[in-house]
């Protein structure tokens, strides 16, 4: 009998009952995982079920399945529909019969994976049963004014019907659940009150409470322990959403979250420990010699230089060899986000650039959507004017081109008045005098709805950071995410953080922090903080991480002070390396590129599975597809701090 090559090495410790449900496809295993956020094009655990997936379906093939809701407009660009022939395609017809609408098809991105979405409006004829046996049987009733939790509770009870279905059709055929945050979390008790015999999985990303509070600048780490996750919830109206994600988390046979940081908040406000933490993770894109993303850092840098030289140089110009760019991102979320610490930072940075001047210029960049009412015209007539100069010289380029060929062919070099005559040098002084603006260069790049009210723009004049020309710090404040579409930056994210020095992301709360991590597998050093899940990671796994470019703000028992002070000294310390000394800090950074690809990332969500599989399969030992160890604590910590020790050991010599 052959080795399984899922084993690793291990077949000769499986039962024969083991051997045989790894042989045998019918009855291997099958996943389905449960988000509101499937094929949706928006949304935080949207980028975490896109990016996994292809290491899912590696791993799994086609008894991986997500399941979702049916949103015909983006299903129109993410779903590919195909019939399903199968236990899986039987209990979707069974519910059919019923009257509930069902597609079953392909994602259409990396991995193709199965997806079943529901369209939940199909199954409002039920709804008012439903909403009676949540409470007659979970305690749990909710004003009829919320059509958004009407959906969710809808999609519970179909999806919780459509497993017991799939359950029926599998017959003996070992299944899993996983259900990712309140939206999708009534089916998790809804199936263990009828008893149906599937193992579940539950992980929330962020708690309810947590973010609730957070948003209204609580100092919630501060006050952890006094604080009445009900009672919060009760007065800020959301007491049905919060039972319903405290439901799942108590009933799951196995309870996750995505970092430390949650887990304290899971255990105050959800009453449960996590039992495993589920850190995210990326695909991460390989190059062949190191030299590739520092080409892609120099050409996308090159299209940054474009967008500053139509915004500034109309007033007044710099070095742009001498030019670093900084940026953040995320939610409009003032304090959250930590803008407050960047905004403050970048104003100490602008008076010890001034106090000791190395012709330096350091532009940031703010992404943060906000409600605007249109681009800014100033912004938009100096980008229009910059691309119409950059077509002109691209024409005379060209008429000078040939007339250099021709002169040169002839046996002679060609005058400067040859090559430029008087009709182009009138032309290139035209455009000249039109180009020449005065007034300095906005701060923003839309005309905001709330101009006089927002946090993000009142900071920046209060801290008079308005891009005057003595200004070694300038500030570019864009309400919108960075597509290519856009007239103004018109870049793609990937090629606009590729292009950036460094990414500053000092959150106050931010249950995982996708922005760092993004920086860090494309080679950009970042700032992250230790109230971050990313940061918490990091600094558990890479002792040395400050040396290698992953900084981790002090914000968990700082002052703002002393947080901006810490910011501070690091742009600082930027502005003083050289080209070289940059360039070997980005090699550090990507050098850890590869521990956040899913390839490695998804041994927690193993455990994670392996744990709820052996509550209801405790007689299989090694369960397929999940036969490594759990992951332990303190051997990770050993492994990463021997991994990080090896990188760096390069570097210092």
């Amino acid at each position: 009998m052959s080795q399984d090559p899922h084993t690793g090495g291990n077949g000769r410790r499986l039962m024969e009952r083991q051997v045989a449900t790894t042989e045998h496809p019918a009855i291997r295993p099958l996943l389905f995982e449960v988000s509101w956020e499937v094929c949706s094009q928006s949304g935080g655990i949207y980028t975490v079920l896109r990016s996994k997936a292809p290491a899912a379906v590696n791993r799994w093939e086609n008894n991986y399945q997500l399941i979702g809701p049916y949103h015909e407009a983006a299903a129109r660009v993410e779903f590919e529909p195909m019939p399903f022939d199968d236990p899986v395609g039987q209990a979707v017809d069974d519910l059919r019969q019923q009257g509930v609408e069902i597609h079953t098809g392909r994602w259409l991105i990396t991995g193709r994976p199965r997806v079943i979405l529901i369209n939940v409006r199909s199954a409002f004829g039920r709804l008012n049963e439903w909403k009676y046996a949540l409470w007659r049987d979970h305690g749990i009733n909710y004003p009829d004014a919320d059509w958004q939790v009407d959906e969710h509770v809808a999609f519970g009870y179909v999806v919780a019907d459509l497993l017991a279905a799939v359950r029926n059709r599998a017959g003996s055929r070992p299944m899993l659940g996983h259900f990712h945050e309140w939206q999708s979390a009534v089916a998790v008790p809804v199936l263990k009150h009828r008893g149906v015999p599937i193992p579940t999985l539950f992980t929330t990303h962020a708690t309810l409470v947590g973010r609730s509070l957070s948003a209204a600048n609580v100092d919630l780490y501060d006050w952890l322990p006094t604080i009445d996750g009900e009672g919060v919830a009760s007065q800020h109206q959301f007491l049905h959403r919060f039972r319903l994600e405290k439901a799942a988390a108590a009933t799951a046979d196995t309870f996750t979250t995505v970092s430390g940081i949650t887990a304290l908040e899971a255990e105050q406000f959800l009453g449960r420990k996590p039992d495993v933490l589920t850190p995210n993770g990326l695909n991460v894109e390989r190059f062949s010699a190191p030299y590739q993303f520092q080409n892609l850092h120099r050409e996308n840098k090159e299209l940054i230089h474009e967008f500053v030289m139509g915004h500034f140089f109309p007033s007044y110009t710099f070095d742009l060899d001498r030019t670093l760019y900084l940026f953040t991102a995320g939610r409009y979320e003032y304090r959250n986000k930590g803008f407050d610490v960047v905004i403050e930072s970048l104003y100490q940075l602008n008076q010890r650039l001034k106090a000791d001047p190395q012709g330096v210029t350091v532009v940031c960049f703010i992404i943060a959507p906000a409600p605007y009412r249109a681009l800014n015209v100033t912004t938009l007539n100096r980008q229009a004017m910059f691309h119409e100069l950059r077509e002109t010289c691209e024409s005379l380029k060209e008429d000078m081109g040939r007339k250099l060929f021709r002169a040169v062919a002839g046996g002679r070099l060609p005058s400067m008045d040859e090559l430029l005559d008087e009709f182009a040098m009138v032309r290139l002084k035209r455009m000249g005098h039109a180009w020449r603006q005065g007034p300095p260069p906005t701060i923003v790049t839309h005309d905001l709805m709330d101009d006089g009210n927002d946090r993000v723009l009142n900071h920046l004049r209060h801290r008079n950071l308005l891009n005057w020309p003595d200004d070694p710090v300038k500030v570019v404040f864009h309400p919108q995410f960075i597509t290519s579409t856009s007239p103004v930056l018109g870049l793609e994210y990937d090629q606009f953080v590729r292009g950036c020095n460094l990414g500053v992301f000092p959150s106050y709360y931010e249950p995982w922090g996708y922005t760092p991590m993004e920086c860090v597998i494309r080679g950009v050093p970042a700032i992250t903080s230790d109230l971050s899940g990313f940061g918490a990671y990091v600094m558990n796994h890479f002792p040395d991480h400050d040396d290698n470019g992953i900084l981790v703000a002090r914000r968990r028992g700082a002052t703002f002070a002393a947080t901006t002070a810490q910011v501070t000294s690091w742009l600082y310390a930027l502005t003083r390396m050289s080209r070289r000394e940059r360039i070997a800090l980005r090699n550090r950074v990507e050098s850890h590129a590869e521990h956040f690809d899913w390839s490695n990332m998804t041994q927690y969500y193993r455990a994670a599975r392996r744990r709820a599989f052996q509550r209801h399969y405790p007689e299989l030992d090694i369960i397929p597809f999940e036969e490594e160890p759990p992951p332990d604590v303190a051997a990770v910590r050993r492994a990463g701090t021997r991994r990080t020790r090896q990188i760096a050991r390069p570097e210092s010599k």
